[in-house]
């Protein structure tokens, strides 16, 4: 077994390849060790180098208004008025920890995706 650290997208596939042909080894085997140790290599690298951000918390509102079924008027008891939805939902006034919690619990989004991540190089 030669196991190398992944430096680059190049590196990447290459173990991504060799991953490919170790899929199923048997438990025990040092093929299954080589296995796990290309996978905690890869989502190291994957981590690191290609982050997945949390969704804009608006698009996670209104995703999830959609797989609900749900209108502007079902968010207002959660949100307030008519113009304050749509206020919101428009971009031009942030969720307040109050609409947070609200929606959180009337929508089911964990409350760290209507927080939000500003920039995160800062």
């Amino acid at each position: 077994m030669s196991i190398q650290p992944i430096h680059s997208d190049s590196d990447h596939a290459a173990t991504m390849s060799r991953i490919d042909v170790l899929w199923g080894a048997d438990i025990g085997t040092p093929a299954a060790d080589e296995l796990e140790i290309l996978v905690t290599l890869v989502a190291e690298y994957e981590a690191r180098h290609h982050p997945i951000l949390p969704p804009d918390p608006i698009d996670a509102i209104r995703f999830r208004m959609d797989q609900l079924g749900l209108t502007r008027k079902d968010l207002e008891p959660m949100v307030g008025s008519r113009a304050r939805v749509s206020e919101v939902l428009a971009g031009k006034r942030p969720l307040t920890l109050a609409m947070i919690r609200r929606l959180r619990k009337g929508l089911g989004v964990p409350a760290d995706v209507l927080i939000g991540v500003e920039d995160l190089a800062a």
